[in-house]
């Protein structure tokens, strides 16, 4: 049943809404080779499976994310704190584990605000350590020398069970971060080191992108080379491309990077058997309007319009209400109502 569920999911998520003049009809054959790599099953549900196995009540779970930078975007996009919000409030509510964001300070309080709106609070980590008293908050250096030892040690004080990107971008080939068509912000903090050292230390990993430069894609590096728009250039000179070389365990492509979040956290609770699992649209509304006021802005025209990666609020509103709908009619028992007779044995 999770892989019959877990298709469906997966289709939703992947269905692309994207402007022309964008890097455009691409999701479909990305997924497509991301699920053939991963061994063929429905993604969202190897993934929610996986954390299922390796997460018990009280483990730590990192959950990071963050992109755009100023001058553009100063605090970041609205897309990846609402998807890290949501995997925070499954991961609470489902497997009653302590959620971790680790992102750098610029992206914080699009983080904050958008995990306040889900209902878990950010608190001090000793409260979510030894009382589950919502989800604590790690934030990175500001210096990239210093990024390798700080993540050393954060993997020493949380001992995550597993460690999830939700719009983290990642480095190309030559160690250089860009936004999906091949322009390079400055002022960004390299958080690969934590990826690299959580798989010498076998910390499950999975990640969740929508456009070739985020972490996890590394899977699929040599595809995304050949298929992705800026593969092999960038808009300046010198440049090699935009995939990253970040792989995770497993890595879930999504039309946008909160769809597959969702996805994620739809899975969880279909596998817990519990739909307050996954958010309400009322509260994904509230999700979005919290990051955008906080500075986490859609990413087109950088501005506080109720959008995200180009597309309505409403859009992301009504994905949400099409996966509860999924998770409550799957965990229902098996019921034909008054109309069409008996149900057969």
């Amino acid at each position: 049943m999770p892989d019959i569920i877990g298709e469906y999911v997966d289709r939703l998520v992947t269905v692309e809404m994207r402007n022309r003049a964008m890097n455009h009809n691409i999701i479909g054959r990305i997924y497509e080779q991301a699920r053939a790599e991963g061994g063929g099953r429905p993604i969202s549900a190897r993934a929610a499976q996986a954390l299922v196995e390796r997460v018990r009540p009280g483990d730590r779970v990192l959950i990071v994310t963050g992109a755009g930078y100023a001058p553009e975007a100063p605090n970041g996009e609205s897309d990846g704190p609402p998807g890290a919000a949501a995997l925070a409030h499954a991961l609470f509510w489902g497997l009653r584990a302590v959620p971790v964001f680790v992102t750098e300070p610029c992206h914080a309080p699009p983080v904050v605000a958008s995990s306040r709106a889900a209902g878990i609070m950010v608190r001090d980590y000793e409260l979510c350590r030894d009382r589950r008293m919502g989800a604590a908050l790690a934030v990175s250096p500001e210096r990239q020398d210093e990024v390798r030892a700080w993540a050393a040690a954060l993997l020493d004080e949380y001992r995550p069970s597993a460690i999830l990107a939700v719009e983290r971008l990642g480095p190309n080939e030559q160690g250089v971060i860009h936004y999906s068509t091949g322009v390079r912000p400055e002022h960004c903090i390299d958080l690969a080191p934590l990826f690299e050292l959580a798989a010498e230390r076998r910390v499950l990993s999975i990640g969740i992108g929508d456009n070739g430069n985020e972490i996890g894609f590394g899977r699929i590096f040599a595809f995304m080379k050949d298929f992705h728009p800026y593969g092999r250039r960038c808009q300046y000179p010198g440049g090699a491309g935009v995939p990253t070389v970040v792989p995770t365990d497993i890595f879930l492509p999504a039309s946008i990077s909160n769809w597959g979040a969702y996805g994620l956290s739809a899975m969880l609770a279909f596998l817990c058997r519990r739909l307050d699992v996954l958010h309400t649209p009322a509260i994904e509304r509230d999700i979005l309007r919290a990051c955008l006021d906080a500075g986490g802005w859609e990413m087109r025209y950088c501005t506080s319009r109720f959008i995200v990666d180009g597309t309505e609020g409403e859009s992301s509103m009504a994905i949400i209400q099409l996966l509860r709908d999924m998770v409550r009619v799957n965990i229902a028992q098996p019921d034909r109502g008054l109309s069409h007779g008996t149900l057969d044995h």
